[in-house]
């Protein structure tokens, strides 16, 4: 008799056992099945999409450096004054205007100042450079203009051509007409390259998820014709994919 009372009275705990070890089984797959969902709603492929143009320069900056050397500072200046005249009347004649020209003080340097020359050898005490510096939308002009340098060869002004800071400088300013265009082009390109990847993977591209615009860049075609410049932007996009 007390047995059966006493297992009449542990009944209800072991239901409710029962019930507890089921609850957390089914917690336990529903928990499961939420982190799959989960993880299948923020699968995701990162795509990048490029948009290039090739466009000329329109603007040009070209510095005509010559060096001028004489034992007498006055002279040395007066010199300098005379061919930097010299210059401007070559351009001038070229087709530029006063106000696309301008003249950098000139630099001299006193040879017998240096401690590290020996004055012995020293042919001339004074140097110089003196830069004439030509800022023009005119790029044709310029092109043209550099080819007939040598007149002011013959004019006894030693330029220099290979002086890195004698080179000519052809810049694209007209980059924010090209932006919208080539960011359409560049995240159309990125959305192809993204559809291609949802095909193969059998899934089906959803929503963006984020995005990121490149930095432009502006860089000369090629060494030898920097006045054609190459525009280039990568877009960069992270798309949902979805069964």
């Amino acid at each position: 008799m007390k047995d059966y009372v006493v297992k009449e009275r542990m009944l209800p705990a072991i239901v409710l056992g029962i019930c507890f070890v089921v609850g957390i089984a089914i917690g336990g797959q529903k928990l499961a099945d939420g982190i799959v969902q989960f993880k299948s709603l923020n699968r995701s492929v990162v795509v990048k999409g490029l948009s290039e143009q090739e466009v000329p320069a329109d603007t040009a900056i070209w510095p005509i450096r010559f060096k001028e050397a004489n034992n007498k500072l006055n002279s040395l200046i007066n010199s300098i004054d005379e061919k930097n005249q010299q210059v401007i009347v070559f351009l001038t004649a070229k087709g530029f205007s006063r106000e696309d020209i301008s003249i950098n003080p000139p630099s001299i340097t006193d040879n017998e100042a240096n401690n590290y020359v020996d004055s012995d050898k020293i042919r001339y005490r004074y140097t110089a450079d003196s830069v004439v510096t030509v800022y023009t939308r005119d790029v044709a002009r310029v092109r043209a203009a550099m080819k007939d340098l040598g007149e002011l060869g013959r004019q006894g002004i030693a330029f220099s051509t290979d002086d890195y800071n004698a080179r000519t400088e052809f810049l694209f300013t007209g980059l924010n007409n090209l932006k919208p265009k080539m960011i359409e082009e560049a995240t159309q390109k990125a959305r192809e390259v993204a559809e291609k990847f949802a095909k193969d993977s059998k899934s089906k591209l959803g929503k963006i998820k984020s995005a990121r615009q490149g930095v432009f860049q502006i860089n000369d075609r090629d060494r030898n014709t920097p006045y054609i410049k190459r525009v280039r932007v990568i877009s960069t996009v992270e798309y949902y994919l979805v069964d």
